[in-house]
C-alpha cells in the first residue's frame, strides 16, 4: 500500500521545505510507504546540457559542437563547483565529505569518458555523432544522481531509514530494457520499512532522452508507479493546479480544481503547462492509477486529484491556460488547394526540428502551424519551406494562445461572451477554435494581449459564471 512520489527541481532546491513538508509529513500516520523519484536541483541539467529556455551553451552543446576543444571542460568544472556549493549549503563535516566525495567521482568518469569518446573520434572509422545521444543522457544522469544520493544523506541525517535506488545504469555492463532496469532495481526494495529515493532519470536500451527529452523524469515515475503496484501517484510542485495563474490573475480569485480527469491534464500539456507528460499519464491511465498534483508548501492541502472518469456535475470551464512563446508560421500557396503534400511534408519537417506543434488551422490554399521553439529554429523551418515550396509565402507572426478548458465545457452562450469580452476588453481575436470534443476552446491573440486574455476570460467564464462554486462543490 505504497505510493510514488515525483518532486520537481524548483521544489528539490528549496530542500529544508521538501524535508519539513513532504519527507517528515507522516502519511496515514507513517513515514514510509512512500517511494520518492526527484530531479535534479533546478538549474543544474541547464548547466549540464543547454539552457531550456534561452538555448546557452552547456556542457553538451559544447561538447557536441566541438568548436573550442576546452570549452567543455571548463563548463564541466564550473558544474562540480555549483554543486559543490549546493553540498555545502546542505551538509557539514563527515556528510558533507561523503557527498562531495560521491559526485566528484561521477564528474570525474564522465570527463575520462568523454575525452577518451574526443580522442577515438578522430579516427575516421569512429563518428562523434553517432555517440552524442549517450553523451547527452550519461551527462543527465549527474544532476539527478547528485540529487538523489543527497537526499537519502539528508533522511539518514535526520534518522530516517533511506534507500537510494539508482537507476542511471553506472558501470551497468550490459543495458536493459526500461521495464527489465526498473524491475530489476527495485526487486529487493521494501517501501514499508525505507522511504525510496530513485534518480529521475533511467538508463535503458530505449534511450528515453531520444524520445522524451527533458520529459524523462515523468516516464521514469509513472513506469515506477505501474511495476510496483502504487496505490496513487503523486507530484510535488511549487503551486496548486488551478482555475488560472495566480500571479496574472490574483490569488484572491483563482480556485484549487480539487478534481479533474487526465483530458484536461493532457491539454495543459500541450500548452506547455504540464500537469504530466501525456504518455506518462497514459500508463497511469491504463494501471487504473490516480494521480494527485500536491503543492509543496501546503502539506495538508489534498491538492488535485486526476482520474479518468471525472467530469465535473454541470458543464464548465475549469482552468483559463495559455502560452505566449508562440510563432504561428503562416504558409499560403494556391497550388496547395485539394493536395495533402504541403501539410504532410511540412509537419514531418516541424518534428525533424523537434519544434513543438501546438496547433494549426487551414483554409483552402494556407496553413498556419503554431509551434514553439527558439528563434534560431524557427528561422531554418522557414528557409526550408520556402527552399521545398519556391512559389510559397511563408510568414512567421509573434502570438499568444488563452484556452478554456474543462472536463465539458458545452455552455450555452460561451463562445459569444468570449468574444463581446475580449472586444470590450481592446483585445483584437487573430483566430479562434472550439473542438467538437467539448473540452477546450482556444483564442489566438496579439502577444502583448496576453495577460489581460486571460484575466477577461477568467472573470467573464469562471468567476462571472460561478462555476468556481460548481468546482469547489466537485472537489468537496
Amino acid at each position: 500500500m505504497h505510493t510514488v512520489e515525483k518532486i520537481g527541481g524548483s521544489s528539490m532546491s528549496r530542500t529544508q521545505d521538501v524535508l519539513s513538508n513532504i519527507w517528515l509529513h507522516k502519511r496515514n500516520n507513517s513515514l514510509y510507504n512512500r517511494i520518492f523519484v526527484v530531479s535534479a536541483y533546478a538549474g543544474v541539467t541547464d548547466l549540464l546540457l543547454e539552457h531550456k529556455k534561452s538555448g546557452d551553451a552547456g556542457v553538451y552543446s559544447c561538447f557536441a559542437e566541438a568548436s573550442q576543444a576546452d570549452a567543455w571542460r571548463d563548463r564541466l568544472s564550473n558544474v562540480q563547483q555549483h554543486l559543490l556549493s549546493i553540498n555545502r549549503s546542505l551538509f557539514q563535516g563527515k556528510s558533507l565529505q561523503q557527498a562531495n566525495t560521491f559526485i566528484a567521482e561521477r564528474i570525474k568518469g564522465a570527463e575520462q569518458c568523454m575525452q577518451s569518446l574526443y580522442d577515438l573520434c578522430h579516427y575516421g572509422h569512429f563518428q562523434l555523432d553517432s555517440q552524442l545521444a549517450t553523451v547527452r543522457e550519461m551527462l543527465a544522469s549527474i544532476g539527478e544522481v547528485h540529487s538523489a544520493f543527497n537526499s537519502v544523506l539528508l533522511l539518514k541525517e535526520n534518522g530516517i531509514q533511506a534507500r537510494l535506488v539508482d537507476l542511471t545504469g553506472w558501470n551497468l555492463d550490459i543495458p536493459l530494457s526500461f521495464e527489465e532496469m526498473i524491475r530489476t532495481q527495485f526487486s529487493d526494495v521494501n517501501p514499508a520499512k525505507e522511504i525510496v529515493i530513485a534518480t529521475g532519470y533511467t538508463h535503458c536500451n530505449e534511450g528515453l532522452m531520444k524520445t522524451f527529452d527533458r520529459g524523462y523524469s515523468e516516464m521514469t515515475f509513472s513506469k515506477i508507479a505501474c511495476i510496483t503496484g502504487a496505490t496513487e501517484a503523486i507530484i510535488h510542485k511549487e503551486f496548486h493546479l488551478s482555475s488560472a495563474d495566480p500571479r496574472i490573475v490574483g490569488e484572491d480569485k483563482v480556485i484549487t480544481l480539487g478534481m479533474t480527469n487526465f483530458d484536461v491534464a493532457d491539454q495543459l500539456s500541450n500548452l506547455g503547462m504540464e500537469a504530466i507528460h501525456p504518455k506518462a499519464a497514459r500508463g497511469l491511465r491504463h494501471a487504473g492509477i490516480q494521480l494527485r498534483i500536491k503543492n509543496t508548501f501546503e502539506p495538508r492541502h489534498n491538492g488535485t486529484l486526476i482520474s479518468q472518469s471525472y467530469q465535473n456535475p454541470r458543464p464548465c470551464i475549469e482552468i483559463i491556460a495559455g502560452r505566449r512563446d508562440v510563432f504561428g508560421i503562416e504558409v499560403f500557396d494556391q497550388d496547395m488547394l485539394g493536395s495533402p503534400e504541403h501539410d504532410i511534408e511540412i509537419t514531418r519537417l516541424l518534428h525533424q526540428l523537434k519544434l513543438d506543434l501546438v496547433n494549426k488551422e487551414a483554409d483552402a490554399n494556407s496553413v498556419t502551424y503554431f509551434t514553439v521553439g527558439n528563434r534560431k529554429k524557427i528561422n531554418r523551418v522557414v528557409r526550408l519551406i520556402e527552399e521545398m515550396y519556391p512559389a510559397a509565402e511563408v510568414s512567421v507572426h509573434n502570438i499568444a494562445m488563452v484556452s478554456a478548458i474543462g472536463s465539458d465545457i458545452k455552455v450555452k452562450g460561451m463562445l459569444a461572451k468570449t468574444v463581446s469580452a475580449l472586444t470590450d476588453a481592446d483585445i483584437s481575436i487573430l483566430s479562434l477554435h472550439q473542438t467538437q470534443r467539448q473540452v477546450e476552446m482556444q483564442c489566438i491573440v496579439a502577444d502583448n494581449d496576453y495577460e489581460n486574455a486571460i484575466r477577461t476570460l477568467h472573470k467573464v467564464l469562471i468567476e462571472a459564471e460561478d462555476h468556481g462554486e460548481v468546482i469547489r462543490r466537485s472537489a468537496a
